[in-house]
């Protein structure tokens, strides 16, 4: 069983390797895992006033040499536009998780820093959200089934990373 396309393939059809039944029901499994993973995640996240985007670029920050990164790298790490994750980083300094630093050396750089205050909050928030990675994630699999997901999704990462520039 295949499934038509909803925009025109610039292939003719034959050509067109459709999704048989069991691939179709795999990657739409993956979607829907992937939006309501997310969307837990993030409504979890909410009690403690955070966006899971202000998570990541938090536990990103804490994670890079002085606890700050040129803004241009936090975009690529982040899969964000630059106009975004200005947007953001916006947001989060108002709430004194983050400060924009100038590049020394480099007059249109600017670094986003963690600040005390936003190291302080992850350390506060990352205890429930790792529980919540494992309630509704992690402790739903085997560890067979945990090396498996990560060997089937690992070259993939690698060839979209590779696409995007950042392997």
């Amino acid at each position: 069983m295949t499934e038509a396309p909803a925009v025109p393939s610039s292939r003719p059809e034959e050509e067109v390797p459709w999704l048989d039944a069991r691939e179709q029901r795999f990657w739409r499994a993956h979607l829907e895992v992937g939006k309501l993973l997310e969307h837990q995640l993030s409504r979890e996240l909410q009690a403690h006033n955070l966006a899971i985007n202000d998570y990541e670029i938090l536990v990103v920050l804490s994670e890079s040499p002085e606890r700050r990164m040129r803004m241009t790298d936090l975009a690529t790490a982040t899969l964000q536009s630059k106009s975004r994750l200005s947007h953001q980083i916006t947001r989060m300094e108002t709430a004194g998780l983050v400060l924009r630093q100038e590049c020394p050396g480099d007059r249109r750089g600017l670094y986003a820093h963690l600040t005390d205050l936003g190291w302080e909050t992850l350390r506060k928030v990352a205890p429930d959200h790792v529980r919540s990675v494992r309630e509704h994630f992690v402790d739903r699999l085997t560890d067979e089934q945990l090396d498996a997901m990560y060997s089937a999704l690992a070259p993939i990462v690698e060839h979209l990373r590779g696409l995007r520039g950042r392997s």
